[in-house]
């Protein structure tokens, strides 16, 4: 298993085979290191954790934001020191992220692999090394090693491939038609209208969603066929009603990550009120950090930490809002952060912006010019609200689609529940599945891989 998964890293770029197999030794000799007895011990616990950490930390810093640091010390002090160009290796973040967890866990007593094989399996399996989820060797190794998962079991391939063609679904016939949409609306626009701008942000919104929760979909299912259960990291996030409980359905192990290695180590909410504020904005800019080089991710951390703060001060008072307006109000925050989140510079943020509340004016809809005619001495103007992005009516479809299935069906953890290996389990999932090959075209990436 280890041989297979790495073929399927190395598949992608052989030069980083080399990369991550040296991160993987790297981290088992810091472990073993961290798990054995005090007195066979030659260096600190406190100093082998903090070499391990450092190290990884380094490792994703060098590949991940070096130019960035090169391009801002450049800005600042007007000197041209060149940019490295370095790619990005494939699941850097997320094999990184595991292995400081589980340096930690090893330093604190809860996790101890003294096989190599073991560990490389934990860090390389294929269904979660690219874009995650962020695993625990504590919930993964028992797993590995349990007799009866070494065998076929029939029950757990059919929940797989139910995983499986529900993900592929999501990714092809969701969001990556939505994908077209959101980059002609930020990358290739210079202005746009009121309708042109709502329609961006939602088909990024909508994109992001469907397309990060396939792949843990189908993550999930691959794991499956092999009697391995990946944590769930969706659960719905669409229906929060506020920003506390977005961050507990949204990408959950990331969520977890943090708040067990970088929140609760910087005091938690142990050292008072303010502190307390203090550690979610740091550990939310951290969260906005890793997920990219660049300010406008920096941005987008430091607003969901606001966010998290107001709120905490919010159930202070003990008002609750009308469920409906407190959906709302958490679901057009999260929309206007993942602006920034996608914008690949200040500029694209602010054109998006503006153009949602009509500064860029308003463009509607031949059709209804005779009812509202009268609007085009207000600026009003009507003509196809869409030509900027591309996009035909059937974005109001496709949009409305996808809100639909985020609020009103179950995910596919749930649904699973229920179907499992029954008749109507398998025909939908046949169903879905060769839909999905029907519409499948050219090559289109896991916008994770990004991260």
């Amino acid at each position: 298993m280890v041989f297979a998964s790495l073929c399927f890293y190395g598949w992608w770029n052989p030069a980083y085979l080399p990369l991550i197999l040296g991160s993987v030794l790297f981290n088992y000799i810091i472990g073993i290191s961290l798990s054995r007895p005090g007195e066979h011990r030659k260096t600190k616990p406190n100093t082998l954790l903090i070499i391990g950490v450092a190290s990884n930390v380094f490792l994703l810093g060098y590949f991940k934001y070096a130019d960035f640091f090169i391009s801002n010390i450049n800005s600042a002090l007007t000197t041209k020191f060149p940019l490295l160009d370095i790619g990005l290796p494939l699941g850097i973040s997320f094999f990184t992220f595991t292995q400081i967890a589980y340096l930690v866990d090893s330093y604190r007593g809860n996790a101890k692999e003294y096989d190599f094989l073991n560990y490389a399996l934990f860090v390389t399996f294929f269904p979660h090394l690219l874009a995650g989820p962020i695993i625990h060797h504590k919930e993964m190794m028992p797993q590995f090693s349990n007799y009866r998962n070494k065998s076929v079991r029939y029950a757990n391939i059919s929940n797989g491939l139910f995983f499986f063609s529900i993900g592929l679904f999501k990714k092809v016939i969701i969001a990556d038609p939505l994908g077209v949409w959101a980059t002609n609306g930020f990358d290739h626009m210079q202005a746009l209208s009121l309708i042109e701008a709502w329609a961006t942000s939602l088909s990024y919104t909508f994109q992001l969603y469907y397309d990060f929760s396939a792949y843990t979909d189908m993550a999930i299912g691959g794991a499956l066929f092999f009697n391995i259960k990946l944590p769930i990291n969706f659960n719905s996030p669409y229906r929060a009603t506020n920003i506390q409980d977005f961050w507990r359905r949204w990408h959950i192990t990331l969520s977890r990550f943090l708040r067990d290695y970088v929140y609760i180590p910087l005091g938690g909410n142990r050292k008072g009120e303010f502190l307390t504020g203090a550690n979610l904005m740091a550990t939310f800019v951290i969260g906005g950090i890793w997920h990219g080089a660049g300010w406008t991710f920096i941005f987008w951390g430091f607003l969901h930490g606001v966010a998290i703060v107001i709120h905490r001060i919010w159930r202070q008072f003990d008002f609750e809002l009308n469920q409906v307006i407190a959906w709302i109000l958490t679901f057009n925050f999260v929309n206007l952060g993942w602006i920034f989140f996608r914008a690949r510079e200040w500029k694209d943020a602010i054109k998006v912006i503006k153009g949602m509340f009509g500064f860029e004016g308003v463009v509607l809809p031949h059709k209804i010019e005779s009812l509202l005619g009268g609007l085009s001495f207000q600026g009003v103007r009507f003509g196809d609200p869409l030509v900027a992005i591309g996009a035909t009516n059937m974005i109001y479809i496709q949009l409305a689609v996808a809100l639909g299935i985020a609020l009103m069906f179950k995910s596919a953890s749930q649904c699973s529940l229920k179907l499992r290996t029954s008749y109507i389990g398998m025909m939908f999932s046949a169903v879905i599945f060769f839909a999905a090959l029907t519409y499948m075209g050219g090559a289109s990436e896991f916008l994770y891989f990004n991260f």
